[in-house]
């Protein structure tokens, strides 16, 4: 079925604006009177999830990724300041996209409100299956290595005791977040606070190294000295490891339905949290530069904790158990907002209805956190972390154009349209040309890692014309996924969300151009 409406409620269940309202009773307690999600997500939570996603593992894996690529310490710093400016560009335009669409979703439900069922369907297909299961994936299997690390001090940790350290971590967070979204955000407020001050010990400590006279190989002369030299192509590789640390800025838009106030409070987020994590990016890079060599920081496996070993002494171990903590908080924030991708697609009709269901008592969606969770663990065991990074910043990188291509044409079809806050066109423009050029010369570099992922993203073509578009499927299917929808909601105590009349009554439609740039507004 077409994104744009339900046309039929799968399951024999009834349709969320259907459902009677809960009512408290003195013999059931915190049952809530509206069963729906809930905004619990304030200005310091939604800065910790933008910040929290950003900062997972990217940050400890990638530094050996965009060096490795850029041939040089002065090029690598330039990737890692550049690729900051351009995750700023890519977030005003969502920050204009968030507050004049307001729902959960991100890129999938601006793509299928602007484009159409397809091509959201296509985006929210390479979403669910690769694109978050795989970074929850590497963020997972980076808290293991770093946890288990100080246990296999000479060797690297073995295999079967990563991916089950791994597994449990996913697990045990994913019935935090099943149990309740405050405790998800609590936790996330809290790692983040962490990850923030593991960074800031391995840069204080390279600030004391430059302070020390330790900065020779941050001069001019030398670190613009090429080990070897970068074709354009290699550049763009660079770019891409990095774009891989700055992943999860637009993950805030995920969850809009859940931010108190989001039309003042997800830009806001945005504009705070963006700066602080290129400062953190860049000072962190130059702390590892000032006391690794080029050859080092290649040669290691676990980049802080290497740099732990060498300036920290006997307080070492105090590195991976900081870089396991951030990670830890990486994944809770993965999780969360992965498993509202798959609620918003299930409430689209581009998934199982089952998926758009939200536990009676805890408003929290069971059956999407689940799919999260299960897809993360099967792609765990696949595929070695370098090139699972590659996979997943391409479509990362593709995803993201064709939403900011999007903002232009909405633009253009919806002139009328209110939006609280409108980007100068030169921002959208922009962030596009460097899409154009870095996804080409990618393309021209890594073409049998782009054309997987263009592959994987083109396999949900016959999906959507299969298990979407095709209405008159034979009767047999149909019962089937009643039973299993009737059977998930015995399981999981799950029901439809119910939409709340007054915010559905006070959504503006169409304003006139003179509303859309009053007061209210805000040009860039």
């Amino acid at each position: 079925m077409d994104g744009e409406k339900r046309k039929r409620s799968v399951g024999g269940v009834q349709k969320p604006e259907a459902q009677p309202k809960m009512v408290k009773d003195k013999n059931i307690k915190d049952i809530p009177e509206r069963v729906t999600l809930k905004k619990e997500i304030g200005l310091l939570s939604a800065c910790t999830i933008i910040i929290g996603n950003i900062i997972g593992s990217g940050i400890f894996i990638s530094p050996k990724g965009v060096l490795e690529h850029s041939g040089s310490v002065g090029l690598a710093l330039l990737v890692w300041l550049s690729g900051g400016g351009i995750a700023a560009l890519g977030s005003l335009c969502y920050a204009e996209l968030g507050v004049t669409i307001p729902k959960s979703g991100g890129d999938y439900s601006y793509v299928t409100e602007i484009f159409g069922g397809l091509i959201g369907f296509l985006l929210l297909w390479s979403a669910v299956l690769i694109m978050y299961p795989t970074t929850l994936a590497v963020i997972a299997l980076t808290f293991s290595n770093y946890v288990l690390q100080p246990a296999f001090p000479n060797c690297v940790p073995p295999y079967i005791a990563t991916r089950l350290l791994s597994t449990v971590c996913i697990l045990f967070l994913t019935w935090v977040n099943c149990a309740s979204v405050r405790w998800a955000t609590r936790i996330q407020d809290i790692f983040t606070v962490g990850k923030l001050l593991a960074l800031g010990l391995i840069i204080v400590v390279g600030l004391v190294q430059i302070f020390k006279g330790n900065y020779e190989g941050l001069t001019p002369h030398v670190a613009f000295e090429f080990f070897k030299s970068p074709s354009v192509g290699e550049i763009a590789l660079a770019f891409l490891q990095a774009s891989f640390a700055f992943s999860g800025w637009n993950f805030l838009n995920y969850v809009t339905e859940e931010v108190v106030e989001p039309r003042r409070n997800l830009p806001r987020a945005i504009y705070i949290s963006i700066p602080l994590v290129t400062i953190v990016y860049t000072l962190t890079n130059i702390a590892y530069f000032s006391s690794m060599s080029p050859e080092e920081l290649l040669a290691s496996n676990a980049v802080a904790v290497t740099f732990g070993e060498k300036l920290l002494g006997m307080f070492s171990t105090i590195m991976p158990i900081s870089v396991a903590l951030s990670t830890f908080g990486g994944i809770n924030g993965y999780l969360f907002t992965s498993s509202r991708l798959c609620f918003s697609g299930a409430r689209e009709g581009h998934l199982p209805s089952l998926l758009a269901m939200i536990h009676f008592k805890n408003c929290t969606p069971i059956p999407a956190l689940l799919v999260s969770c299960t897809a993360s663990i099967i792609i765990l065991c696949i595929g070695e972390t370098h090139n699972l990074i590659n996979y997943v910043s391409f479509i990362n990188y593709l995803s993201y154009g064709v939403t900011i291509a999007g903002l232009l044409y909405y633009r253009w079809k919806k002139p009328n349209l209110y939006r609280p806050i409108k980007v100068n066109l030169l921002i959208p423009v922009t962030y596009l040309l460097f899409w154009a050029l870095l996804l080409g010369f990618s393309l021209h570099s890594e073409p049998v890692v782009c054309g997987v992922g263009l592959v994987i993203m083109l396999t949900g073509v016959p999906v959507y014309f299969l298990g979407v578009h095709w209405k008159e499927k034979p009767k047999c299917i149909y019962d089937f996924i009643e039973w299993v929808t009737n059977l998930g909601q015995r399981v999981f105590f799950v029901v439809f969300p119910q939409v709340d009349p007054i915010v559905a009554a006070t959504t503006p439609t169409e304003w006139t151009d003179k509303s859309s740039t009053s007061n209210a507004s805000a040009a860039f």
